[in-house]
Order: C-alpha cells, then structure tokens, then sequence
C-alpha cells in the first residue's frame, strides 16, 4: 500500500509498529470510553499516543496499526493523520516551534515573530536544526487568538510574543533551560492587558 499523501517520499519507514505495555494500556483506556461500534471516535488520541511513542512522527506503520485495533480502514486514519497539523508525518526536532500566521497573529506581528525564530536557529520554515534539536513549521491557529501573537513549541504555548521574547525563549531552550510559558508580557490567562473592566467586585461577580 502506497504511504498516505503527504508523507515525504524520502522519509525511511519502519517495517512495523506496536504500542508498548504502558501506551497499550492508555490506548485501551481511551477506547473503553466510547460506545460499542464507536471505537472509531478514538482515533485522534490513538494518533496522538503513536506520535508520542514514536519520537513526536507518525510513520505509516503507527497509523496502520491504530486503523487495525479500530477496526478501520486504514485510508480513514491517513485522512485525519494528514489533515491535522497536530500529527508529523515526517521527523521533527526535539523542539517544535509550530508558529501560527493566521491572521489575528499576522496582525499583532507574527511575521517579526517568524524572523525572530529563523535568525535565532539559523533555519526557514519546514527544516530542522543540524543537531536535531530545533524544527520550525507554520501553522493555522493555535487557538489563543486574544494573546497573539504565539508559538506553540511541543506541548507548550508562548504568548503576547514580539521579536525580542521570542529570541529570548529559544535561546533558553537551546542552553537547556525552562521558558516561562504563556503570555510574556504578564497577562493573566486571556484578560485584558489593562485588567479587568467589568465583574471586578464581589456584587458584580454574584450579580
């Protein structure tokens, strides 16, 4: 069978694919919450359990094997495997830096952010770093549209970026440091940066 579109033609493909013990018993675990003959309804997290154990990609050998303990066929895993950013068909860096561009970012600057990250790891979009520790893809929203401009790097968001954070933040990852996450300009969650203008009291938050 022909690997599912999108996948990169160059890409060595392992023969097989099997959860281990521990993934295994997650995977289960999923599935029992879905309603007999609705085991299907568990794809995306099983994806996201075989990209995890897999070294954050997906080779068409994972995907096949979710499709089979589904009860699938196997060209409906490919469709959600390839239609979602979230899942990497090919590898990627021990840091992904997935930079959103549409256009709640692009309008708060995202572009400065995208230039910030390639003068920082010294690649474009869609490479990785020589010593693997550093891929840069471009995304569609990540979904913290209130504090963009923002950059998800694994499982981490970074928000309210400009050039100068978001140097900032990769050099620490490059040294094996820990970023703050979220926003960076000390915004708390998705509030207004000048604060709170309305259910600031005690009456109005009961009212």
């Amino acid at each position: 069978m022909s690997a599912p579109r999108g996948t990169p033609p160059d890409i060595p493909q392992p023969e097989g694919f099997s959860f281990n013990p521990e993934v295994l018993e997650a995977a289960e675990a999923i599935i029992a919450k879905y309603p007999e003959g609705r085991q299907a309804s568990a794809v995306m997290p099983l994806l996201d359990l075989a990209q995890r154990q897999h070294d954050g990609w997906l080779p068409q050998a994972a995907m096949t094997y979710v499709a089979e303990m589904l009860d699938m066929a196997p060209i409906r895993v490919y469709e959600v495997a390839t239609f979602y950013t979230m899942y990497n068909l090919s590898p990627v860096g021990e840091n992904h830096v997935q930079v959103c561009t549409n256009l709640p970012c692009w309008l708060r600057g995202s572009s400065r952010v995208v230039e910030a990250c390639e003068r920082a790891l010294g690649i474009g979009m869609g490479e990785t770093t020589e010593d693997g520790k550093f891929t840069l893809t471009e995304v569609e929203c990540l979904g913290a549209c209130v504090n963009a401009p923002m950059v998800q790097i694994n499982d981490d968001y970074y928000e309210d970026l400009d050039a100068s954070s978001t140097e900032t933040i990769l050099t620490e990852l490059k040294s094996g440091g820990t970023p703050k996450t979220g926003s960076q300009i000390g915004r708390r969650s998705c509030e207004p940066i000048g604060g709170l203008t309305s259910l600031t009291g005690d009456k109005g938050a009961s009212d």
